[in-house]
């Protein structure tokens, strides 16, 4: 189960994706009304299959028009603020009421039909949630599946697993844009601050910081893998990169082989995963 503050995909609110959502959603929504005959469409009209798929085909496009809507804002809103899983659930949840209402409504006053309004409603929410969670299930998963097989193509490159150093990494920022290339060779360590990371490398033999936007536990899903090892709960270290390990009595010490003095903390959380990809060493026994 996600967290629910954590911010969503970006796949979610890219315009190609919302294309693909909405039309997906308006052809299972005209399937889904000649198959299953919800909301007591078959007491509509006293009319043939064919008919009964033209009207059903302009009600269809005229509640999805909701949908239609309600993405166009989410999209405009993503680009200047970022959505958590629980104001994304509540926007579905919007959708879901509004798009019920306007059946409602329709079959009550344009229909004539008899039944307690009130009752309409209800039976709209069941059907209406049906009608939406289900494609919009179906898109999430194939979409995350889409997003992970172009992760692990641009983590690729096409070189090999023993060819690691050469691999340039891609850093993108909490929406999904790319904003930061490096080669492992060079990468030394990130820093986590708030929903920023620090990102330090070698540059002309220099250690150099470049700053995202985004948090350590999503890049450490991104960078699993790779020769990056989360060490503390603010910092991920290049294992290449680390020459020395040693003990002190504020607890274990990761030293890099640079000119300026630099070593990074292991915290108990995290020590068994740093000594397993350091797997020549004796994991450091504690007092």
């Amino acid at each position: 189960m996600p967290d629910i503050y954590k911010p969503i995909p970006a796949y979610l609110t890219e315009k190609r994706n919302i294309v693909q959502l909405v039309l997906f959603t308006a052809v299972f929504a005209l399937v889904f009304i000649n198959v299953y005959e919800p909301f007591g469409v078959n007491v509509w009209f006293k009319v043939t299959r064919w008919q009964l798929l033209l009207y059903s085909s302009l009600i269809t496009l005229t509640g999805v028009l909701v949908v239609v809507l309600s993405r166009i804002i989410m999209y405009y809103v993503s680009r200047k603020n970022t959505l958590n899983y629980w104001q994304y659930l509540v926007w579905v949840l919007a959708e879901v009421i509004f798009m019920a209402l306007f059946y409602a409504v329709y079959i009550k006053f344009m229909l004539h039909d008899e039944r307690f309004f009130p009752d309409l409603v209800k039976l709209s929410v069941q059907n209406t949630a049906l009608l939406l969670l289900l494609p919009y299930s179906v898109t999430w998963l194939y979409f995350s599946w889409n997003d992970k097989n172009r992760k692990i193509a641009e983590m690729a490159q096409g070189l090999a697993p023993s060819d690691q150093s050469k691999l340039m990494i891609p850093f993108n920022d909490e929406k999904g844009v790319l904003r930061f290339s490096v080669k492992m060779d060079n990468l030394l360590y990130l820093e986590a601050s708030d929903n920023y990371v620090s990102i330090f490398y070698l540059n002309k033999e220099k250690v150099t910081r470049f700053m995202l936007r985004n948090t350590l536990k999503n890049l450490d899903d991104v960078l699993k893998g790779t020769e990056m090892v989360r060490c503390h709960r603010s910092y991920m270290v290049n294992c290449d990169k680390v020459k020395v390990i040693r003990r002190e009595k504020e607890g274990i010490r990761l030293e890099f082989d640079l000119p300026s003095s630099i070593d990074l903390p292991v915290t108990k959380t995290y020590l068994e995963n740093v000594m397993k990809a350091f797997s020549h060493f004796t994991p450091l026994a504690e007092d």
